[in-house]
């Protein structure tokens, strides 16, 4: 009778101590929520596109579940999302790893991929009549164009390198650089150039009727085959137009987070997820959260679709 009335004492202190917990929880996040997502990431202190190299699943408690992926690949769009990103070494470069987003075996015509380039690092050289774009997420790296002259590229800079000039990219540190890549579409008379620049170098166009702003980071003229934006969206801010065209788009979210309808699909995204858009498939976009968007949007133009 003694055992039996301690055990029950003590089945009813460990039931005060759990029921206590609960009030406690239930007081502070309310009934079965999540565990807050606070992690020093979280911190205003972290460096620009920080997320594009330290991606996160979002909510925390997904993060080691078996399986997931937010990545989708269908016939006229995909997204892949950087928990399903696949580093490897990179041909013709040195030290250097990349993740490629998009080819041409999805149905694209150009190529994107994140190059992780380490110490010591250098670049390879695109193939014959490729024509090559770099901007830097993370790091810096030293340019040397054809005429042997030196660029040095940190964070928010670019470079558009023409078909068959030789070119290379050192790293001396750890670097994150996007590059895209694509077989350069020749038009008589009409020849491009180097391009060495930085986004804050490029003005803000405003769209009439739209609530987004944009930098054009290339040059409209004829020699170019394909452009390149820079488009920020403030919180609440979305595409006024559902676009349907003939471009190509190629989509790297650098920072903020939003929803982006895709033909029929709807997807929450964030930054580091990388979207392409075949041609004519149906697209919107709208910024959410409490900090803004801001993506790199490849478009190719300037050429007749025959």
């Amino acid at each position: 009778m003694g055992s039996f009335l301690g055990f029950s004492a003590l089945f009813y202190f460990l039931l005060a101590i759990n029921m206590g917990n609960l009030m406690v929880s239930f007081s502070q996040e309310g009934l079965c929520s999540a565990p807050p997502i606070l992690t020093s990431a979280d911190s205003s202190d972290q460096p620009r596109y920080w997320k594009v190299t330290n991606p996160t699943l979002s909510p925390a408690h997904l993060q080691d579940l078996p399986g997931f992926t937010r990545s989708v690949y269908k016939r006229d769009h995909a997204l892949i999302s950087p928990e399903s990103h696949m580093f490897g070494p990179l041909p013709y470069w040195t030290n250097t790893l990349g993740a490629y987003l998009i080819t041409p075996a999805m149905g694209s015509h150009f190529v994107m991929y994140l190059a992780k380039m380490q110490e010591n690092s250098k670049s390879g050289i695109p193939p014959r009549d490729v024509e090559r774009f770099i901007f830097v997420v993370h790091g810096a790296v030293l340019l040397t164009d054809i005429s042997g002259v030196t660029h040095s590229l940190n964070v928010d800079s670019y470079a558009y390198l023409p078909p068959n000039s030789t070119h290379s990219l050192n790293c001396d540190t750890s670097s994150t650089l996007i590059v895209i890549e694509k077989r350069y579409n020749y038009l008589e008379s009409h020849i491009p150039d180097l391009i060495v620049s930085s986004t804050d170098k490029q003005p803000l166009v405003v769209t009439p009727g739209e609530g987004y702003e944009y930098r054009d980071l290339l040059s409209a003229s004829l020699a170019h085959d394909f452009n390149i934006y820079i488009m920020d969206y403030k919180p609440g801010q979305f595409l006024n137009v559902k676009e349907v065209h003939y471009n190509q788009h190629g989509v790297l979210i650098l920072e903020g987070q939003g929803i982006y309808r895709l033909g029929d699909s709807w997807y929450p995204v964030q930054a580091g997820d990388a979207i392409w858009m075949a041609p004519f498939v149906p697209q919107w976009y709208a910024a959410l959260g409490t900090s803004r968007t801001r993506y790199l949007l490849y478009k190719d133009g300037n050429r007749n679709p025959l």
